[in-house]
């Protein structure tokens, strides 16, 4: 299992946009399981959830790592994806809609930090222009660190996303100026 992949790819990011795959992956991050578990754990019937893994698996993101007696146990291919896709029409609403989770979430980390925020809704609106600003200013080097294959630890692509942040940071000053009085920082 690789450490970390990169999702750039529209067709990719469509298989993840399914709630019952994007589910199954989330099951599978905490340990491998077979179609029965998987079944069980969401409530679905086992062909159904056998159909959402081959489409998974045909993406390239889930992979059958062994055999129990019948049952074919599956695992992901990677710890973390990274889904960082050229905006596209197809995909856009589930864009957004992850950019809004991930928005809604960095501010409760902020929250349980003990941050003082102000105006909460203002700072979730600007975190979600935020993301979507540097996710798309990033697509050409995330691009070209996923068709060349490189493999990431966690560690490495948590210092290139840093390094991206800090590349686009002057463009983002307004914003930065804003989210800091929104904080009191």
């Amino acid at each position: 299992m690789k450490e970390v992949i990169i999702i750039t790819e529209p067709e990719r990011v469509k298989v993840l946009s399914d709630d019952t795959r994007f589910r199954i992956l989330q099951l599978l991050r905490k340990s491998p399981m077979s179609i029965g578990e998987l079944s069980l754990a969401l409530g679905k019937d086992r062909t159904t959830i056998y159909r959402h893994v081959k489409v998974l698996e045909r993406a390239g993101l889930v992979e059958e790592i062994s055999v129990e007696g019948n049952e074919r146990i599956y695992g992901r291919t990677a710890r973390l994806f990274l889904i960082k896709a050229d905006p596209d029409e197809s995909i856009e609403k589930f864009r957004q809609a992850y950019l809004q989770v991930e928005a809604d979430r960095l501010v409760r980390i902020m929250e349980k930090a003990g941050f003082e925020i102000r105006d909460r809704a203002k700072l979730v609106e600007l975190a979600k222009e935020v993301l979507d600003e540097i996710e798309k200013r990033s697509q050409p080097v995330l691009k070209k660190v996923s068709q060349a294959e490189i493999e990431l630890s966690e560690v490495e692509l948590f210092h290139l996303l840093n390094m991206l942040v800090f590349i686009q940071s002057c463009d983002l000053c307004e914003k930065s100026r804003e989210v800091r009085r929104i904080m009191n920082i």
